[in-house]
């Protein structure tokens, strides 16, 4: 289908396809982007994987990860010049962690405490969140002098080391690339959030609230805190993306630094189908998908960034909305082997 459209409009889907792949795997550069974009969708991936498997559809981790770049932001700003990286670093984590963890909290409660539907809860929280952002960066937290709404380039202290320059230090030669260490922790919350989920109490209880919470309720589980806690985790996890964008590339607020990485996280946990393997797996593809379309849309002019958002809305369709089209047929055919 994406080729159909590519051939459309004039271009040749083939090699279309080729400058997507090697724009985003074909250089140690492009393998690189791809990864820094991957890190963000992971952790917004995880995030919306957290909340699903309480039943809850979380698709807020725009406006979480807006809420805790501003916590890094205010850290940032106040410590940057006093603080050591060793202490300023983690305190930012906490920032991201805490303020993400907070504005989830509020759709959280309202969903357990009063019955609001967390789909439209999350929505509206997105658009506030969005809407205080640009108030605060336009009148309070602006740079002197500046036009554009960006805060002062935040001190190095607070800067978390890019990929390339750890290599460097151990004599590996790498491309300047945005990926920063930020990646290391995405893994490791893949499999935290694995232990957490499947191999600890309270990962039982989440996902018996998500099965059936009348069951749950019956069985002694705290429903009403189970799921508080779902969206507080949930919302912390979101405020990584923050961490990485800010404390890892741009090393300043601006009101657009998510650029929709939030609802990025919601196709890559449906597609990793809430799990942190096939979660790595579909941030993967997304990230290629970025990275590869951005080198694509500048080699060809004529395929705009809407096309790619085209392309991932051709993915999304054929490998989740048509999975129950193709399953009945596919396990058939092991039925048959299996009966012969």
């Amino acid at each position: 289908m994406t080729g159909f459209v590519t051939w459309m409009i004039g271009e040749d889907p083939w090699e279309c396809l080729q400058l997507l792949v090697s724009g985003a795997f074909g250089s140690g550069e492009g393998i690189g982007y791809t990864l820094f974009y991957t890190t963000g969708f992971i952790f917004t991936g995880l995030a919306v994987a957290t909340a699903f498997h309480a039943g809850l559809f979380n698709i807020g981790g725009e406006g979480q990860a807006y809420l805790a770049g501003l916590g890094v932001t205010l850290v940032v700003l106040a410590f940057d010049h006093t603080l050591p990286p060793i202490v300023l670093v983690p305190l930012c984590i906490l920032a991201a962690m805490g303020f993400g963890a907070a504005w989830a909290f509020i759709p959280g409660w309202l969903q357990a405490k009063r019955g609001s539907h967390i789909v439209v809860t999350t929505i509206m929280f997105n658009f506030i969140a969005y809407s205080l952002m640009l108030y605060l960066i336009g009148h309070h937290l602006i740079e002197a002098g500046s036009q554009n709404p960006t805060t002062r380039e935040f001190g190095q202290a607070s800067w978390i080391p890019a990929i390339h320059q750890v290599a460097a230090g151990m004599g590996i030669s790498l491309p300047s690339t945005p990926l920063n260490l930020t990646f290391v922790m995405a893994l490791l919350a893949c499999g935290l959030f694995y232990l957490l989920v499947w191999h600890s109490r309270w990962g039982f209880q989440l996902r018996t609230v998500g099965v059936n919470e009348s069951a749950a309720r019956y069985a002694g589980i705290n429903v009403s805190k189970t799921i508080i806690l779902a969206m507080c985790v949930s919302g912390a996890l979101s405020g990584f993306a923050a961490i990485n964008e800010l404390l890892g590339s741009t090393h300043r607020m601006n009101v657009s630094f998510t650029n929709g990485v939030g609802f990025v996280g919601i196709a890559v946990a449906l597609m990793g189908r809430n799990h942190p393997v096939g979660i790595i797996l579909s941030a993967l593809l997304f990230g290629g998908l970025t990275q590869g379309g951005l080198e694509l849309s500048f080699e060809k002019p004529v395929i705009t960034r809407e096309m790619i958002i085209f392309i991932q809305g051709l993915i999304i369709l054929f490998c989740g909305a048509l999975e129950n089209l193709f399953e009945p047929f596919i396990a058939g055919l092991f039925k048959r082997k299996e009966d012969k």
